[in-house]
């Protein structure tokens, strides 16, 4: 790419997403929102234990939703989508081996990067992953085998995350194996899914260098800040939460939505909609969040905002938490101006409070379900 049209991008850069900011200061109990042309602190967190370390934007992409049952993904409109994500300054892809060609779109969405992008460009974009293998025993060589496999997928050299999922027992073999192949280059930092509290613990009491826990949690679903939190605050391992819109649930699409007179309303037509739904349930109900959704409404439009903006921004604000995940159907949908708001919007003392009035007449989804992660858990 010539040098001129370099600079050109970097100037969008400085100008509409990786540099542009919007201070704030508190005046009493209200918010004033103080334009000023500077670094966009809020927009990115370090992630560190030890040496290692890893800078993400603060609102991740998560691709789950290229797994199948959204709607069908074309390859080059999704990586092009990829490209308009970064190019707003939302420079972080969280997906996993077993979402679809997730991993597959990342590697052509990189090459794109080097190709057409300048080099500071290249160094704000990052990507996670997973691993979720089946039961078997990990033994060195079938972890190396596997993560080899996802580094050829995502065309790096080294993985920015390796986020090791709780679904086996071996999880203390696998973590080590993973921080020896850390130690030599094939990854950059490893992590964690949806653990609870009590093996977060053991994990780190093993020396293993985790820096952070990806972990499912929402104005409805708090259960992090009632144990998970706490460990980390003590340790410094950052929280990384999704299912924090629960699936789109929490927008305005469904505000005053009577879901139990068939085609009345929107359908809850995919995973995503159909898993937070449950939680709903478990939680209080469909008639009790409709509140929590009014409630939410009234402050949205207070800020000037949608609502799945202002739900992203309380959980960012909670204690821990390093980054909140919205999923992206590429090139089917797209949010980038709800979730570049995100970073300008500051909830006041009224607005916490009416979200904590309308959330604690639900049910303690920890005394429902258990502590992070113990919903797939459970048998």
């Amino acid at each position: 790419m010539p040098v001129s049209v370099h600079s050109v991008i970097a100037t969008n850069l400085a100008t509409t997403g990786f540099y542009r900011n919007v201070s704030r200061r508190r005046i009493g109990s209200s918010s004033v929102n103080c334009s000023v042309e500077t670094k966009e602190a809020d927009r990115w967190a370090k992630l560190k234990n030890g040496n290692d370390s890893l800078e993400i934007c603060r609102v991740l992409n998560g691709m789950w939703q290229t797994s199948g049952g959204w709607g069908k993904i074309d390859r080059n409109d999704a990586v092009e989508a990829m490209l308009r994500y970064a190019d707003a300054g939302l420079s972080t892809f969280d997906m996993a081996d077993h979402y679809g060609p997730a991993e597959d779109l990342y590697g052509i969405f990189i090459n794109r990067v080097r190709r057409e992008r300048p080099p500071e460009y290249l160094e704000k974009i990052k990507g996670l992953t997973k691993w979720v293998p089946p039961p078997v025993k990990m033994t060195s060589s079938y972890v190396r085998q596997n993560i080899d496999i996802s580094r050829k997928r995502m065309d790096v050299a080294s993985l920015d995350m390796l986020q090791w999922d709780y679904a086996n027992d071996g999880y203390l073999d696998a973590l080590k194996h993973l921080t020896d192949l850390k130690e030599e280059g094939k990854i950059k930092t490893v992590a964690l899914t949806n653990f609870d509290t009590k093996r977060l613990e053991i994990i780190l009491e093993n020396g293993i260098p985790v820096v952070s826990n990806q972990v499912q949690h929402s104005i409805v679903d708090m259960r992090p800040q009632q144990r998970m939190a706490q460990l980390c605050e003590l340790t410094g391992v950052k929280l990384i939460t999704y299912g924090t819109v629960m699936g789109g649930l929490l927008s305005e699409k469904f505000l005053d939505a009577n879901l139990t007179i068939p085609f009345a309303g929107p359908s809850l037509n995919t995973p995503s909609l159909q898993k937070y739904k449950r939680m709903v349930d478990a939680w209080g109900g469909w008639s009790l969040f409709q509140g929590l959704l009014r409630t939410m409404k009234s402050i949205a439009t207070k800020h000037g905002v949608s609502i799945p903006t202002v739900a992203v921004r309380y959980v960012l604000d909670q204690q821990g938490v390093g980054g909140s995940m919205i999923g992206v159907r590429l090139g089917l949908a797209e949010h980038i101006q709800d979730a570049n708001a995100i970073f300008s919007l500051v909830l006041d003392d009224e607005d916490v409070n009416s979200i904590q009035e309308a959330t604690k007449k639900g049910k303690n989804l920890l005394q429902v379900i258990g502590d992070c992660g113990d919903e797939y858990r459970r048998v």
